[in-house]
């Protein structure tokens, strides 16, 4: 297999990889602060802030594999030529 054609094909499967494990990790951390918010009413504030601060560092993962993903694209031989 070519370089350019496993560029090809491994961009769009890692950015689907980094998606989906992106959703499934802020899915599990607004899961466990919304059992914590139900146990605990009283640490909202606390919960929501730290819980946001993660989901936040989880999205800016998939971010940088979108970035890292534009850079390899211009790697590809004869596109964007």
């Amino acid at each position: 297999m070519e370089p350019g054609a496993a560029l090809g094909l491994g961009i769009p499967i890692g950015l689907g990889l980094a998606a989906f494990g992106s959703g499934i990790g802020i899915g599990l951390a607004v899961k466990g602060a919304m059992e914590a918010m139900g146990r605990q009413p009283e640490a909202i504030g606390k919960l929501q802030t730290a819980m946001l601060i993660g989901a936040a560092f989880i999205e800016a993962l998939t971010i940088y594999s979108l970035v890292i993903a534009f850079v390899l694209q211009g790697k590809i031989p004869g596109v964007g030529q």
